[in-house]
């Protein structure tokens, strides 16, 4: 036991003091900064996902698991301002995002950078849909497993469907929301743009009667661009738009 302590503060230390010296040298060589926010990024999400598996085991047992992926998110956000400098600010004048219940959520996807944006827009009571090779993800997998996730076998139709007839299900007797990206991917673009919609987040909407909340995210290349290796600090608006109700048919 005192080995795994002393080489997991051992790994801590070094991996915190290769991340300040990239940031210290991003003040003459500003790409270093880009490769100090990834350090940071990473060990920030490790982080948070380990409070994810801890947080997520109390709340079983306590009997409140809904809101598991909410502490987790709401961790990570303020993790994240801290290591990075980067915030998302939320503009939601009527209130969608808290007051809305059970819903499906749906956002634009630019980058890995949207799981801090969740971190700030996720609600209480909500699920995250993903990929299901994600499941297998150190720390991050064992999080989403343990919390409640929806996983999205996108190579086989039928589990996919099955895993949306379970959401809906959820939705109806638990009263639990879903957050969907419809894009199916990010879209790593350094302009406004949106790829084409895939249709599970809209029929589950159908199948569980619960209306869509649109959240937009305004682009933010100005802030991480892959392609150009820039990744800065800032704030991020998101805004919650326009309501729409229950409809018996999008289609």
């Amino acid at each position: 036991m005192a080995g795994v302590v002393y080489y997991t503060t051992y790994f801590f230390t070094g991996y915190a003091a290769l991340t300040l010296a990239f940031y210290m040298l991003s003040v003459a060589v500003p790409k270093a900064g880009f490769v100090a926010r990834v350090l940071a990024s990473y060990i920030s999400l490790v982080v948070s996902a380990l409070f994810g598996v801890f947080i997520s085991i109390l709340l079983r047992i306590v009997g409140d698991v809904q809101v598991a992926q909410w502490a987790t998110a709401r961790c990570f956000k303020h993790v994240m301002a801290l290591t990075t400098g980067i915030t998302f600010e939320i503009d939601d004048p009527k209130g969608h995002l808290n007051n809305v219940r059970p819903a499906v959520f749906i956002s634009n996807h630019q980058t890995e950078l949207d799981v801090l944006m969740l971190g700030a827009a996720f609600p209480k009571h909500c699920s995250m849909t993903a990929k299901s090779s994600l499941k297998k993800t150190p720390f991050l997998g064992w999080f989403m497993t343990l919390s409640g996730a929806i996983f999205i076998n996108r190579t086989n139709s039928a589990d996919a469907r099955q895993a949306m007839s379970g959401a809906a299900n959820e939705m109806r007797t638990k009263r639990q929301s879903v957050y969907i990206f419809p894009e199916g991917t990010r879209s790593y673009s350094k302009d406004p743009e949106l790829l084409p919609f895939k249709k599970g987040a809209f029929h589950l909407a159908v199948q569980a009667q619960v209306p869509i909340v649109p959240v937009v995210v305004a682009n933010y290349s100005h802030i991480l661009w892959i392609k150009g290796l820039v990744f800065k600090s800032g704030s991020i608006p998101i805004k919650g738009e326009r309501f729409l109700g229950k409809y018996q048919n999008l289609y």
